[in-house]
């Protein structure tokens, strides 16, 4: 393990699991929402597939990412294992939500300088519609990645529950 994609649905846990694993192995960890949003207004990377390409270049890393669509492939083809958290909507959602209001709250500094807001909450594309939205969209995504023969040689990792996960933790 020494290129690891951490993949599931937003608010699974893909960041905090990637951090802690990244911290036990060693591994420089990359946070693919701060590489994509690197501005105020939530301003999009135009540099992220050449920002990206560089850290996948590197022989030892781990994303907490399924990848966006224009370095999905390029993180893919590079990884060697990919940890998947594969949690129900019951699971995800109870996070998401606990997440975006303690970052609405407290006005907590994410990606790029931007905050989440209360308006926020009223868009398509904050983390709780997103979630729910996305949940059997990027959960076929991630099995139909799995199962495609051009990413065989990746050792996966699919945690349902986040005991599992810990527990997989804990004996690394």
């Amino acid at each position: 393990m020494e290129r690891i994609l951490v993949v599931g649905v937003t608010g699974a846990g893909k960041s905090t699991l990637a951090q802690a694993v990244g911290k036990r192995l060693n591994l420089p960890y990359h946070e693919m929402d701060a590489l994509y949003f690197n501005g105020p207004d939530w301003a999009v990377n135009d540099k992220l597939s050449e920002d990206v390409a560089s850290l996948a270049a590197q022989p030892r890393w781990i994303f907490d990412s399924l990848g966006y669509p224009d370095v999905r492939d390029l993180l893919w083809d590079r990884a060697d294992t990919v940890i998947w958290l594969d949690y129900s909507k019951r699971v995800i959602m109870p996070r998401v939500i606990r997440r975006s209001l303690r970052r609405t709250l407290t006005r907590e500094v994410i990606f790029g300088g931007n905050v989440e807001t209360w308006a926020g909450w009223l868009s398509r594309e904050h983390p709780v519609w997103w979630a729910w939205s996305q949940h059997g969209t990027r959960r076929r995504e991630v099995e139909r990645r799995v199962r495609d023969p051009r990413f065989a040689p990746l050792h996966t990792l699919r945690f349902r529950h986040p005991d599992d996960a810990a527990a997989w933790l804990a004996s690394i």
